[in-house]
């Protein structure tokens, strides 16, 4: 059973979090500004290799100035083959995972790109004079700028539909077998980066943040869990609550229940059910809105933490579908 509701009421609970009257223009705007950023993706060899993996570094421009980069692994001798493409998108603060790791899912017979979000814990970064790798503080990154558009989770979910398109443009790449797949913020932005990108055949998000942010501050959960930064603002900018509404509308332009039912891909998800960082409820907030085909797994008895066979479970759910 869920900490907060029962399963029954967790396949009926529509949200609490707003939806902007301009949701859909705000995302049209974001999508044009992608439209003329041009990718110019540069691949090169990696400082690490192994018999049988091609192991790469992938660079690419994201919006406003950012340097992307992403780990890309496929089999060896299939330089000319159309392979079906795996986007993995990592937890927040993080950064991709070891090559080993990325060699399971490619030995499978898949091209595995896995992108680092800009500013976190790998090597993108902004074109902002100032290299270096923060810990937290980008869920309301920009929130201050008057411009909800300036927030960088929204970047971040620009930055990995820029992943999308460059593998749709490669002719080594099966356009139409590409699936996302993440935990926690990669579990978000594999949603985001399917409802952006409506090409997308498959998504796999474990555990995804950035649903129903309401919901999960008004669970109020321990301190330190992701939604942290939020009760940290009411903390030092506002005890009163003053701007509280005007808050939860700002982030209501990247949440995922909003942008769900944009998306055309097919959607298993991986859903724990004592998850206290991002509570089941707010998951299914975003699960009850999908319009696709959809599944959903759930893990009794995990809270916050790596569902450690979820790629045993993403490649035996994905590949009969091939």
């Amino acid at each position: 059973m869920s900490f907060d509701m029962p399963l029954e009421e967790l396949l009926q609970y529509q949200g609490s979090s707003p939806k902007p009257e301009n949701f859909d223009e705000y995302w049209r705007a974001a999508l044009d500004e992608l439209d003329n950023t041009p990718p110019e993706p540069r691949i090169s060899p990696a400082d690490f290799a192994v018999p049988n993996m091609i192991c790469q570094d992938l660079w690419f421009n994201g919006v406003r100035g950012g340097h992307i980069h992403a780990r890309y692994v496929r089999p060896a001798g299939t330089e000319n083959k159309p392979l079906p493409a795996i986007l993995h998108y990592h937890g927040y603060t993080g950064g991709a995972d070891a090559w080993t790791y990325i060699m399971g899912l490619a030995a499978a017979g898949f091209a595995v790109f896995y992108m680092e979000c800009r500013g976190q814990g790998g090597e993108s970064y902004d074109d902002n004079g100032n290299k270096g790798r923060t810990h937290t503080s980008h869920l309301l990154k920009g929130i201050l700028d008057g411009d909800p558009q300036r927030l960088a989770l929204r970047h971040a979910m620009l930055d990995a539909t820029q992943l999308a398109r460059i593998a749709m443009n490669m002719t080594n790449i099966d356009a139409k077998h590409i699936c996302t797949f993440g935990e926690s913020q990669g579990g978000a932005l594999a949603l985001a980066c399917a409802a952006l990108e409506p090409r997308i055949a498959f998504c796999v998000p474990s555990l995804p943040w950035l649903c129903d942010f309401k919901r999960t501050y008004e669970l109020q959960l321990p301190i330190g869990g992701v939604i942290q930064e939020i009760t940290v603002w009411f903390r030092t900018h506002d005890p009163q609550h003053k701007t509280g509404n005007w808050l939860f509308e700002q982030l209501a332009y990247i949440d995922m229940q909003n942008l769900a039912p944009r998306i055309n891909a097919q959607v298993l998800l991986l859903c724990a059910l004592k998850d206290n960082n991002c509570p089941p409820s707010t998951q299914f907030a975003m699960y009850n809105k999908l319009k696709s085909k959809k599944e959903y797994l759930l893990f009794h008895d995990f809270v916050h933490e790596p569902i450690l066979n979820k790629c045993d479970i993403l490649l035996q759910w994905i590949l009969p579908k091939l």
